[in-house]
């Protein structure tokens, strides 16, 4: 969440911020709500130190020997009065709570200024998209053509936007996520995470996809009350939860691949076909907990790690900078990675790798020692995938089709392949 003692400082200041992605920040209901809290905790202090005196004046009378009992009378209103203005100190403090959870995070000063994806920036391109000599089919018809791509099977077991993979082509699948872990873990220094897929609530009003969006979620239903992971972000960013960490062991590099839920209640209509935008896939997720000064190099860092993915698979990709409209909400700067697709003669985007400074960890209470002071202080956390599974799955096929629909390998996948140069119809 966005640090309280700025709200109560520079009020104007957030709403610009925030106004840079449109979001309308009410301030008149935060003053209220402001002011509220201040008198309620005038009002509490007021009472408990009268109430405190009063207890003194108690024992001083009973010490002397001397009649208490209006002294005792007037304790018993006091703890009646501390009751309810506790209770109405409470009760504004969660409303302000509540705001400040469903509050976007701000902007980077170097956040690109735009509404729509129209405004991104490009900042790097990899790689010259591959001229083919025939027409190009999609991901769907070269999996559907191989026998490693079944949609129907998939709705009948589960319903739309689900795929059951075959042979060669849910080996290809396993290849790259096996790929990707060793990469990270091998030459980029991060330490593997196997994570649990459902976590409660609590984790993720941590990582802010709750209270605002929950319709994207998959609630479990059972004893407990649970929800399937969107990404491995959640459960892994919230590692540092409730911790105070040792500067020593900063920063964190972690990566984790698991499979994601999510019900694609905003995305009605929109890649409805194939494998861009399912309720199931899979990740592999970088996160980063870091010291403050060096979340903007790590941000750096870390989408190079998930650059080099797209790079050893020799597929086109290009970097580019989210403006402020498009930015995640819980974002302070994000860059897309967008593959090259053939079938769509486009780039789509595979990862997005982001600065949330510490806006989770307030909300998780994740915090570092900081040396110099000696006292608490929140960390900055980021992640970004290292890459998306299905969608990486899509751009090798796409990117590496042939004209008799078979699949090259890409050589760094051949290994994991059991040295499986092409695939071919079975």
């Amino acid at each position: 969440m966005i640090d309280p003692k700025l709200m109560r400082a520079d009020l104007p200041g957030v709403a610009r911020n925030l106004a840079r992605r449109g979001f309308v920040l009410d301030e008149t209901r935060i003053s209220a709500l402001e002011d509220a809290r201040k008198r309620a905790q005038i009002d509490a202090d007021r009472v408990r130190a009268e109430r405190n005196a009063n207890a003194k004046a108690v024992g001083q009378a009973k010490g002397r020997g001397q009649d208490a009992s209006e002294l005792l009378a007037r304790a018993e209103q006091l703890t009646q009065e501390l009751g309810a203005v506790d209770a109405s100190l409470e009760s504004v403090q969660t409303q302000l709570d509540d705001l400040l959870l469903r509050l976007p995070n701000l902007l980077h000063e170097s956040v690109p200024d735009g509404r729509d994806e129209s405004a991104n920036r490009e900042v790097r391109r990899w790689g010259e998209p591959r001229r083919l000599e025939f027409t190009p089919l999609d991901h769907v018809a070269l999996g559907e053509g191989l026998g490693g791509m079944d949609f129907e099977a998939a709705a009948r077991i589960s319903g739309a936007r689900f795929v059951v993979l075959r042979g060669p082509v849910a080996q290809l699948h396993r290849a790259l996520a096996q790929f990707m872990l060793d990469l990270h873990t091998i030459e980029h220094g991060y330490t593997e995470i196997y994570a649990p897929y459902m976590v409660n609530a609590a984790a993720l009003v941590g990582t802010n996809q709750l209270p605002k969006f929950e319709a994207d979620l998959f609630a479990v239903r059972g004893e407990h009350p649970l929800y399937l992971i969107p990404t491995a972000e959640v459960p892994v960013t919230n590692l540092v939860r409730e911790q105070i960490l040792n500067a020593e062991s900063l920063p964190l590099k972690f990566v984790c691949h698991t499979p994601c839920f999510r019900s694609e209640a905003g995305a009605a209509g929109k890649d409805t076909r194939g494998m861009i935008r399912n309720h199931q896939f899979d990740k592999v997720e970088l996160v980063q907990i870091v010291t403050p000064e060096r979340s903007y190099a790590a941000l750096e860092e870390l989408t190079a790690h998930a650059q080099t993915v797209l790079e050893r698979l020799e597929i086109p990709y290009r970097t580019v900078a989210l403006c402020a409209g498009d930015t995640g909400a819980g974002s302070a700067k994000t860059y897309d990675l967008e593959v090259w697709l053939p079938s769509q003669d486009k780039y789509r985007e595979v990862s997005s790798c982001s600065n949330f400074e510490a806006f989770q960890a307030r909300r998780m209470q994740a915090r570092w020692r900081n040396p110099a002071t000696g006292k608490p202080e929140p960390v900055h956390t980021l992640n970004g995938s290292g890459v998306a599974v299905g969608r990486a799955l899509v751009a090798v096929l796409e990117n590496y089709q042939n004209a008799d629909g078979s699949i090259t390998v890409p050589a760094v996948l051949q290994p994991y392949m059991r040295g499986l140069a092409r695939i071919v119809k079975s």
